[in-house]
């Protein structure tokens, strides 16, 4: 789970998370369905599956975040969709993953929204567009990138969401479907990494550092790419950052080492 989903359930709900159990009914005896738990209303059952996590009974929670997400509670919409992504609690199902971040995505009114639901109806938009660009063959579902740059627009624009800025980018740099445009990747990398996003900080540095369809600038784009593997550490998944950083250092001269570093100091201190 990165860091700002983290936030969203803490800010939300003081820890929803729990250690995962099965959920395939081995607790019950054989033939022995037990009963269905009785909610007031969604808000109640929503309560009630955050009490059960809280505790580590997720199958009762499951049950409960159900009864909230059919009542049209976003934090249980949201909740079942990442557990359904990740496989937590839950077996694994991006379709069904997939269906309740399109039920934020739809009922989102930007008249009638809390801000307290900002992160969660934002990281919806982000989750239905990274479906929307790589489909989804459990439900016959082919790539569609211009729904999903729409989805990445909306929410890069609306609520300046760093994965939404930089999915954008990365549209805009791959160029497959849509025109490539290296100058408006870097645009929206520059607004993601300013909010310290990994990623956009290594492919923003990258760009500035080899002038791939930008105007050169290897201090600056050094600078990025050491905040980024600074960020990085040694996570195997992030090893191409760390590549990105080697092969720029590596060709980098003192002087751009230095006014990089210079650079570095001066960005830390504004943070």
């Amino acid at each position: 789970m990165r860091s700002f989903e983290k936030i969203i359930l803490l800010s939300l709900c003081m820890g929803l998370s729990g250690p995962a159990l099965a959920l395939d009914g081995s607790d019950s005896p054989a033939g022995v369905t037990p009963p269905m738990p009785l909610f007031k209303n969604s808000l109640h059952a929503l309560n009630e599956a955050i009490l059960g996590l809280r505790s580590g009974d997720a199958a009762s929670s499951v049950e409960a975040l159900k009864y909230a997400a059919a009542g049209g509670q976003s934090l249980a919409q949201w909740k079942l969709a990442r557990m359904y992504a990740a496989g937590e609690g839950v077996p694994h199902d991006d379709a069904k993953a997939y269906d309740y971040f399109l039920q934020i995505v739809s009922n989102y009114d930007e008249d009638n929204i809390s801000r307290r639901e900002i992160g969660i109806v934002s990281s919806a938009y982000v989750a239905v567009g990274i479906y929307a660009l790589n489909g989804l063959p459990q439900i016959k579902m082919k790539p569609d990138v211009f729904r999903a740059h729409e989805l990445f627009q909306f929410a890069a624009s609306t609520f300046g969401d760093p994965n939404a800025q930089y999915n954008l980018a990365r549209i805009y740099l791959d160029g497959v479907g849509i025109k490539r445009d290296p100058r408006q990747a870097a645009g929206w990398l520059v607004l993601a990494a300013e909010k310290s996003h990994m990623e956009a900080q290594a492919l923003l540095g990258n760009l500035l550092f080899t002038g791939q369809g930008v105007q050169r600038q290897r201090p600056k784009g050094l600078m990025y790419l050491t905040l980024a593997v600074e960020s990085a550490g040694e996570d195997p998944k992030h090893a191409w950052i760390v590549d990105l950083h080697d092969k720029a250092l590596k060709v980098a001269s003192d002087g751009d080492r230095q006014t990089a570093a210079n650079l570095l100091t001066d960005y830390s201190a504004r943070r």
